[in-house]
């Protein structure tokens, strides 16, 4: 019996189709074997049956009627309860209501947003309330499975109601399998996703009404900005990085240039010559240091370089960084 009960889970709403069958029965006869219902303990677990006070191998049923009204007494009085309480929260903030509509936009365009909790609340209730588009930018670090699954339950409304949205990642995301198995999911929606080598840090607008930015590396604070004029600004950049992005389904960012030199590896070699060191400039495009230090190897080789000092001459000496960055401006609006 205790091996039926654990392979046997389902709601109550969900009754099995033996225990139907069951129940139906026992209230037609009156009654039914208790050794005919090992088969659905769920009968008993959900008090549909109790034993026969005449003889113990039998049971009865409890009347429909009962049984449904033993069931929906705790909902309707949490029902109630639950309503009490929105009554009382409704008279606790309505003092400040009008205060509230005395003030001006301006006092609340930009609200600082503390802990995980009240950033999720915060981006649960903008994308609730985006109608046209959201655009999204998503630097190059490991999604955890539950954020994944999180963005998943946020965005999978918006492209039920026919909303637009379009994401940018950073090239290494083309090799993520968490980030392609999030992006599948949405295959057959209004949904658009774009790579770029660079991307400076995580950015969330909803349609051009409110935008969301990190101020802090833990992610642990955020800014929700309502004001319009940054909000456009904001959309502006997004614009900005969208027709140098390259399409996600299309398109091979590493691919080797006429100079023999990849994408990437230009975009390594301005870092370079600016003076960042493989730490930063691996942080800086979204790959770990041993793929980055890799890229060095290659472009000095391609250069013909014998030493680190020699290598950021060369690159100076070759004119590369003269010429359009394929990586940021090649690939065009497609």
């Amino acid at each position: 019996m205790n091996q039926t009960k654990r392979t046997h889970p389902h709601a109550l709403t969900e009754l099995c189709e033996e225990g139907h069958r069951l129940y139906a029965n026992a209230l037609r006869t009156g009654r039914v074997a208790r050794a005919d219902v090992e088969p659905a303990p769920c009968l008993m677990e959900f008090a549909l049956l109790h034993p026969d006070p005449d003889d113990a191998n039998w049971l009865r049923p409890v009347p429909p009627q009962i049984a449904l009204a033993q069931r929906l007494n705790p909902i309707e009085h949490e029902i109630t309860q639950q309503r009490r309480h929105s009554i009382d929260l409704a008279d606790a903030f309505e003092p400040f209501m009008a205060l509230s509509a005395q003030s001006t936009a301006t006092t609340h365009s930009i609200t600082v947003l503390e802990g995980i909790d009240r950033i999720n609340a915060a981006l649960d209730l903008a994308t609730a309330q985006c109608q046209i588009e959201m655009l999204t930018v998503q630097p190059a670090r490991r999604r955890l499975e539950h954020t994944l699954t999180k963005a998943l339950e946020r965005d999978r409304p918006l492209i039920e109601r026919g909303c637009r949205i379009r994401t940018l990642y950073q090239h290494p995301a083309r090799y993520n399998p968490e980030t392609l198995a999030y992006v599948a999911q949405f295959a057959d929606g209004k949904v658009e996703y774009r790579t770029i080598d660079e991307l400076v840090e995580r950015l969330i607008i909803c349609d051009e009404d409110v935008a969301f930015i990190p101020t802090r590396d833990d992610g642990q604070v955020a800014l929700e900005l309502r004001h319009p004029g940054l909000v456009r600004y904001l959309i502006k950049v997004f614009e900005f990085m969208w027709t140098r992005a390259i399409p996600l389904a299309t398109g091979a960012p590493y691919e080797t240039a006429p100079d023999g030199i990849t994408d990437i590896q230009h975009s390594i070699a301005k870092l370079l010559v600016e003076g960042h060191v493989d730490e930063a400039i691996a942080r800086r495009l979204g790959m770990n240091v041993r793929t980055c230090r890799a890229h060095i190897a290659k472009l000095a080789t391609a250069l013909g370089s014998g030493s680190r000092a020699q290598l950021g001459f060369l690159i100076a000496q070759s004119g590369m960084l003269n010429q359009d960055d394929p990586a940021q401006g090649g690939g065009g609006t497609p």
